[in-house]
């Protein structure tokens, strides 16, 4: 059960404010506030009120906490994991976007609970015509969420223009008893609908609210995208509690691939959804320009909002025949998911709001804060690293332990998670680049945490210079992901092991001088005993390379057969039978990974070709935008994680299945852009076309899409393996 606020006191509200819930929201309360004929304030609202949770964004002189929409939203998340009935949602919402017009008049009883209210969302509805004394309204208005118990309307108004009929939206406040209330049944029955009418009303000057017109909607899907994330992770809870427990054909249904799937698939949409809407209510926290801050909320309506409705829908299917029923609350959630996608407005508006912003320029950074003592390694970063002006700089990067910063003196510079982000910073701000070990990454790690000190002075300084490339040499034709089942024989014999077997989808393994290689050492014991792990020089007789053609034409994979090849003792790293322990055990969950810029990276390709007139093409292109920065903040978060000493999250496990789709769709769909000049392209042409068939590979390579959902669904979920 995860939450939106990473820091101490947020983490500390959020346990208040589900404490509060669970002694109040029972399954009980639910099922009697749906069974209702009309709906009533809940009996608990003054407890909520009590707390201050009514009024934690507002002003302490108009009875508010005076913290902002990140303590706001934290809440909102418990209420939505709750299923609350009543108008939380609407009434902060309302008191929301008044404080942001800088109109105090209701607030006061909108932080007590005294008054109520609710924000009419919708485009069309009311109508008016500016006079001198106000506006003059006439209209039936929307479906208001929450318009039943309001107290207090925010309304959009269309006014009137001689030209061409309807011209700009004006935002006006109401009490109840200016309007005329229409109860409209309510999908949503935990949160009620009505519609509103008004005959000719005279709204004074003092009512219009005088912010821009963009600004409620906004505040409307930060809120709501924060509720929608805490019902989210309800679902997915709720899914894999009875995925675990809920036995077919004589096991646990989690058992199940097809169910493990589509339940590890509802924790990537919740997570991505929760960083989404953590980041568009903390752009409201600070002095983020209003464009950006626009965007983050254009992204959080178009990635959590519709993704919990996913996420819900797959709730019902996990369920079966009880999720079909009223038997379960599931059904509930469904409708409260469906009527907030309804009223917010449609995926596509979002997606291509987002487009629209991206195109003008405005990005969000994915930037971060920390604590004080990072000046003091900033300033040591910066004075070492101005002394670099060597013209092979990355060797010279390589003596100073900044190829890998995270590895121990003297190959790195052992650095913390907070000095690891300021030498990000540092380089990137001299536009350095540290030699990238690529397969390296996953070698010398290994060689550090298990070799001896004969094979890292060998082989670890002139892999952090660039001067040794590295291939890996684990997959086989018949075991692929599945590593307890290599085949390849490795028999000692006088002075080392004599090697024998097939290797496949070796990369780079022409132009590489070393491989890690795993073979079977020892075939009496358990499969996954008999493995040792081994660096193997690719200048030994034996090796025999052939090139596989990859779907590009090109082939940069090859199959590598080990006719008798000898590999020196001092070549075994660890002891033999420990190769399945130093195959998945490795440094690199030390590193952190930090950027500064934003997360829309290959997608901002697409730019060029976009049809701006087109609706569909800018959809497509607001969608990629959209995932790319959900997958930059699922980083973002861990990385915050990491500096903080937080306990880790799921964020870094759930990352590369985010970012390797997004990238495979950002090619196909460019592709799409382009139409048939994409079909007649040079084939030895880094092209759109080439990539999106090399971009293939990154569902395979390092695990296989459905292997990284195995490891989601049992080693995050906990489900059966």
């Amino acid at each position: 059960m995860g939450s939106i606020g990473l820091d101490d006191d947020l983490s500390a509200l959020a346990d208040s404010a589900r404490g509060l819930l669970g002694r109040h929201v029972t399954e009980e309360t639910v099922r009697a506030a749906v069974e209702a004929k009309d709906e009533h304030l809940p009996a608990w609202w003054p407890q909520v009120a009590a707390q201050g949770l009514l009024g934690l964004h507002l002003p302490e002189d108009v009875g508010g906490a005076g913290f902002g929409l990140s303590e706001l939203a934290v809440v909102a998340e418990e209420f939505g994991r709750a299923l609350a009935p009543g108008p939380f949602l609407p009434t902060v919402l309302a008191s929301a976007v008044l404080h942001a017009a800088g109109h105090d008049a209701h607030l006061p009883g909108l932080a007590d609970g005294t008054t109520t209210g609710a924000v009419d969302l919708s485009r069309d509805g009311l109508r008016g015509a500016q006079t001198p004394d106000g506006l003059r309204v006439s209209g039936t208005s929307g479906v208001v969420m929450g318009g039943q118990l309001a107290d207090i309307f925010v309304l959009p108004v269309r006014i009137s223009d001689q030209t061409d009929g309807v011209g700009e939206t004006r935002w006006i406040v109401l009490e109840r008893s200016a309007v005329q209330v229409t109860e409209q049944p309510s999908h949503d029955l935990l949160r009620r609908f009505a519609t509103l009418t008004l005959d000719e009303q005279l709204v004074g000057q003092d009512d219009v609210l005088t912010l821009d017109a963009q600004l409620p909607r906004d505040l409307a899907a930060v809120l709501l995208a924060a509720e929608s994330a805490g019902i989210a992770d309800w679902a997915t809870v709720t899914a894999t509690d009875y995925a675990t427990t809920r036995e077919q054909f004589g096991q646990p249904i989690g058992g199940f691939q097809a169910v493990k799937h589509r339940v590890a698939r509802m924790l990537v949409r919740t997570e991505q959804g929760r960083a989404c809407a953590w980041d568009a209510a903390r752009a409201f926290g600070d002095d983020t320009p209003a464009d950006e801050t626009s965007l983050a909320a254009a992204v959080a309506a178009a990635t959590t909002v519709s993704g919990t409705f996913a996420v819900v829908k797959d709730l019902i299917n996990t369920l079966g025949g009880i999720g079909y029923t009223w038997e379960h609350l599931a059904g509930f959630a469904l409708r409260r998911a469906r009527s907030t996608t309804i009223l917010l407005g449609s995926t596509a508006a979002w997606e291509q709001r987002v487009a629209h912003l991206a195109l003008s320029g405005v990005r969000r950074p994915l930037g971060i804060d920390l604590p004080p003592e990072a000046e003091a390694i900033r300033v040591e970063i910066a004075a070492e690293l101005d002394s670099v002006t060597d013209e092979n700089p990355q060797a010279r990067l390589a003596e100073l332990g900044y190829t890998a910063p995270h590895f121990p003196a003297p190959w790195g510079k052992g650095a913390d998670p907070v000095a690891q982000v300021v030498i990000a910073e540092e380089l990137a701000a001299r536009d350095f680049e540290p030699h990238d070990m690529i397969i390296g990454n996953w070698a010398v790690p290994t060689l550090l945490a298990h070799g001896d000190a004969a094979i890292q002075e060998r082989l670890v300084p002139p892999s952090l210079r660039g001067e040794i490339e590295w291939c890996q040499m684990f997959s086989e034709p018949g075991a692929g992901s599945d590593l307890a089942a290599l085949s390849t024989r490795a028999e000692k014999v006088d002075g080392g092991w004599r090697v024998n077997g097939q290797k496949v989808w070796t990369s780079g393994a022409r132009s590489s001088d070393f491989a890690i290689l795993l073979a079977r050492t020892d075939k009496d014991v358990p499969k996954h005993k008999g493995l040792s792990y081994f660096v193997l020089d690719m200048t030994t007789p034996g090796i025999d390379i052939r090139p596989l053609r990859e779907l590009t034409g090109g082939s940069h994979f090859n199959e590598v057969f080990l006719d008798e090849v000898l590999i020196p003792d001092e070549m075994l790293v660890g002891e033999p039978g420990d190769g399945w322990k130093l195959a998945i055990t490795t440094l690199a969950n030390e590193r952190v990974h930090m950027t500064s810029n934003s997360a829309t990276g290959t997608a901002e390709l697409l730019f060029e070709h976009v049809d701006r007139d087109d609706p569909v093409q800018l959809a497509a292109l607001g969608r990629l935008l959209a995932d790319a920065q959900s997958g930059g903040l699922l980083g973002l978060r861990q990385t915050i994680r990491s500096v903080s000493g937080l306990q880790p999250g799921p964020e870094s496990s759930l990352a590369k299945l985010v970012a390797a789709e997004n990238i495979q769709d950002t090619w196909q769909t460019l592709m799409e852009f382009q139409g048939d000049a994409a079909l007649v392209a040079d084939p030895e042409e880094r092209s759109a076309t080439w990539w999106f068939l090399n971009s293939r590979a990154l569902t395979i390579a390092g695990g296989t899409t459905d292997v990284q959902l195995n490891i989601v669904g049992e080693r995050i979920l906990r489900l059966p393996r």
